[in-house]
């Protein structure tokens, strides 16, 4: 946590006029936790929630004005080499004539398509190396038929630009390199606005606003994504399921950013519209490329459960985790959600159990998502603060279940 965002707790504490116990217990969080805030220590964005709520403050307001920094996620020497040569193809060296890379050749829109549909599927399948692996030459190709190309067939291989621009900006903010996803989102955006792919655009939008989730950049990101929800507001009856899907996603962009926000009224309003998308399409929509992310009713109801657990009702988490929408016959009914939807929701779960000391089944939770999605897991601070609850409450000896998953997120026992 920066120096700025800890003088800044204590600047608002100061103001309301409470003592480290008195904004403890307002927001009723340990004195040490308090202190650990105060101190400059890392804390997560639930007791920020809380503190922000009882100091009568926006969460934002709680920062430093500069930007968090990116959290590397690169574990061995092939990552860095992909990510460095990732970098090359995404934002070359220009000088007055010419890049100095070479541009690559001009590839075929068939094998442009299926590069990124290739790649898409790799994404959701954890194997993010082999997506950095790729990204590179499809980059460079998809540039060089925008180039090379004409007319229609010019505005063919933009949009498969536009789509190699969108796995680059998903998987850089998936592993934590912010400015490049940044470069990589907002260049697709730019350029489905200029050949008039509005849908495109609003895909890309969708991406932007998770970055500047992530960045902790709350109030951008719901001004963004309201204006571009109002912007491509549809007529439910005649939308087809694509655009109800990217509209509904905006609205969940926005409750999730006002949630953290401390913005109440703004939350409740974002999930009944989003609730409004979902209903309209009554079952999961994951129809690439038109849509790249995953939304439907259960997608909405578990963004629903997530506000739960932000502002600590464990107890309310696991009595709709399972219930309803959330259970497994209307799961079936509706569809599966993304995998790294249901798993952020059982990430909730298993917060929920920790939080009721109930270790044993939060690391049930921690077990079945690292046997299917084990890589996603290594990239999710939520599961490191799972676990590090796990390891400072329990009081009996740690499992050899337990030390293994420790190992496995970089958690010290």
């Amino acid at each position: 946590m920066s120096t700025g965002l800890a003088d800044n707790v204590r600047k608002y504490r100061r103001t309301a006029g409470l003592s480290q116990e008195g904004l403890a217990e307002a927001a009723d969080l340990s004195l040490s936790t308090v202190r650990k805030v105060e101190q400059g220590g890392h804390v997560s964005m639930e007791t920020l929630a809380a503190l922000a709520r009882a100091l009568g403050v926006s969460t934002s307001a709680l920062f430093a004005t500069e930007a968090p920094k990116s959290v590397l996620s690169t574990q061995d020497e092939a990552n860095r080499r992909y990510l460095a040569e990732l970098r090359k193809a995404l934002m070359p060296a220009v000088g007055l004539s010419a890049p100095l890379s070479d541009p690559g050749e001009a590839g075929e829109l068939s094998a442009l398509r299926r590069g990124v549909q290739e790649g898409h599927a790799l994404y959701w399948a954890d194997q993010y190396g082999a997506v950095a692996k790729r990204l590179p030459a499809l980059l460079r190709s998809s540039e060089a038929a925008v180039t090379a190309l004409e007319g229609e067939e010019q505005q063919h291989a933009m949009i498969a630009r536009c789509h190699a621009l969108l796995l680059t900006g998903k998987y850089l903010t998936q592993v934590r390199q912010y400015d490049m996803a940044y470069y990589a989102l907002v260049e697709a955006i730019r350029l489905a606005c200029e050949i008039g792919q509005t849908q495109l655009a609003s895909t890309g939008v969708v991406g932007l606003c998770w970055l500047l989730l992530r960045q902790d950049r709350f109030d951008e990101c719901e001004q963004l994504a309201a204006q571009t929800a109002a912007e491509i507001e549809p007529r439910l009856s005649q939308a087809s399921p694509p655009h109800l899907a990217v509209w509904g996603e905006l609205w969940l962009r926005v409750a999730s950013a006002s949630v953290r926000n401390n913005r109440p009224d703004v939350v409740q309003e974002a999930r009944r519209l989003a609730g409004t998308a979902a209903s309209a399409l009554n079952t999961e929509d994951e129809s690439f490329p038109q849509h790249w992310g995953g939304f439907g009713p259960v997608t909405a109801e578990m963004k629903a459960v997530e506000d739960l657990s932000l502002v600590g009702d464990a107890r309310g988490v696991l009595r709709r985790a399972d219930d309803g929408i959330l259970s497994n016959k209307a799961v079936r009914n509706f569809g599966r959600p993304t995998a790294p939807n249901w798993g952020r929701h059982r990430l909730d779960v298993a917060r929920a159990h920790v939080l009721l000391g109930s270790h044993q089944d939060a690391m049930d939770e921690l077990s079945q998502l690292r046997r299917s999605s084990g890589e996603w897991l290594t990239h999710q601070p939520m599961a490191r603060y799972v676990m590090a609850d796990v390891l400072k409450t329990r009081k009996r000896t740690l499992t050899q279940e337990m030390r293994s998953m420790a190992a496995h997120l970089g958690v010290a026992g």
